[in-house]
């Protein structure tokens, strides 16, 4: 008698094409829970963007970039990063500010997926470490001109907020356009994000699409490395940033 075929694997990854191609179209995944097996796919009315132009430095938030209190790194510790925002804390995206739930959006499923995006170079994360320690971080995925943030966290103050500034300064080096932040929330919002109907935000991503020859840019890694090979990169994004916020 035949025994059947095998069950699928609960936690095996999305297929990285099909993960990329829904980015594209404006589509994102999410889970109920930590160990939730199935992914929904979320296309929300209402998008939340930062532009990057816009974004809110606070005069404590613009010291603590010139005194550079953190040493802040770009695809470092990726795993490490998709594993802190997975535990009950603030997220960079999602419905509130907070998990009152203790929940997390990001499964086992979902973070291994991301895990496989990074091997191919299209997710990154910007890490913020204090005397060795990661205290603070953020990941997404990259394509095109775009970068959609997934998640932060912060073990410490302002943490999460400097490696937000790192991500900005270093999309605009290497002159990509479009900060996908997903939901709003009023974090996100005090911060300078925006938000709009999806039908606008898919007009902003198709341009943001638009082929490389039209407007030239580089991958974010390297709009970051040109940031980090000052000699005070945390001046140089202080003062970029508030002359354009």
């Amino acid at each position: 008698m035949s025994k059947g075929p095998p069950p699928p694997d609960a936690n095996a990854v999305i297929d990285p094409e099909l993960l990329l191609l829904a980015y594209r179209s404006g589509i994102f995944p999410m889970a109920e829970s930590r160990d939730d097996p199935e992914v929904m796919w979320i296309e929300p009315r209402e998008r939340a963007i930062f532009p990057l132009d816009g974004l809110i430095v606070s005069k404590s938030l613009a010291r603590t970039l010139r005194r550079e209190r953190f040493v802040v790194t770009c695809n470092r510790a990726f795993s490490q990063v998709v594993a802190e925002c997975a535990a009950p804390r603030s997220h960079f995206v999602g419905p509130d500010d907070t998990d009152d739930d203790g929940e997390s959006w990001i499964s086992e499923k979902i973070a291994k997926s991301y895990a496989l995006l990074h091997r191919m170079g299209r997710a990154h994360s910007v890490e913020c470490w204090q005397d060795g320690r990661l205290v603070g971080g953020l990941y997404g995925v990259g394509f095109d001109r775009v970068f959609c943030g997934e998640s932060m966290f912060s073990r410490v103050s302002d943490a999460s907020k400097v490696a937000l500034c790192w991500l900005v300064a270093a999309m605009k080096e290497a002159r990509l356009e479009l900060l996908d932040c997903q939901f709003m929330t009023s974090h996100l919002a005090s911060l300078g994000a925006v938000a709009m109907p999806q039908s606008r935000y898919l007009e902003l991503l198709q341009r943001a699409m638009r082929p490389a020859e039209l407007a030239p840019y580089v991958p974010l890694p390297d709009g970051f490395a040109a940031l980090a090979a000052s000699s005070s990169p945390g001046k140089v994004i202080a003062q970029s940033l508030i002359q354009t916020s």
